[in-house]
């Protein structure tokens, strides 16, 4: 007996959703899988592309280091003696929780003064 498409396509249509919830329940058992894995894949995937905050974080001043720290003065409203702290602190956060424009923008700023800069 070979398998007819339309007559199974015709019988799914015909069930109750009951019925069809209860088809993939025993496929699922039968064959050893899950109907809903690649959804939770899929909403993860989209979760992680929906970041909305970004910080920015300085990870070197580099060779022109007055720039960078009258720039991080600048962007962040800092004094001295806190800017160049955190010119000199690897890894330290200039901004948090700002939109990818601004960040994006702190971030070209602070890179055109000669730092090394990372967006996360």
């Amino acid at each position: 007996m070979a398998f007819n498409q339309e007559t199974f396509i015709a019988d799914l249509e015909a069930m109750t959703v009951l019925e069809l919830k209860e088809v993939v329940e025993a496929l699922e058992n039968h064959f050893g899988v899950t109907a809903a894995a690649p959804v939770a894949a899929a909403a993860a995937g989209e979760a992680a592309e929906e970041q909305t905050e970004f910080d920015v974080i300085i990870m070197a001043a580099g060779a022109k280091k007055i720039a960078v720290i009258k720039e991080l003065r600048a962007i962040t409203g800092l004094g001295l003696k806190e800017a160049k702290g955190m010119a000199e602190e690897a890894g330290a956060k200039v901004k948090e929780g700002v939109s990818k424009e601004e960040a994006a923008e702190v971030a070209a700023k602070l890179e055109a003064a000669g730092a090394t800069v990372e967006v996360k």
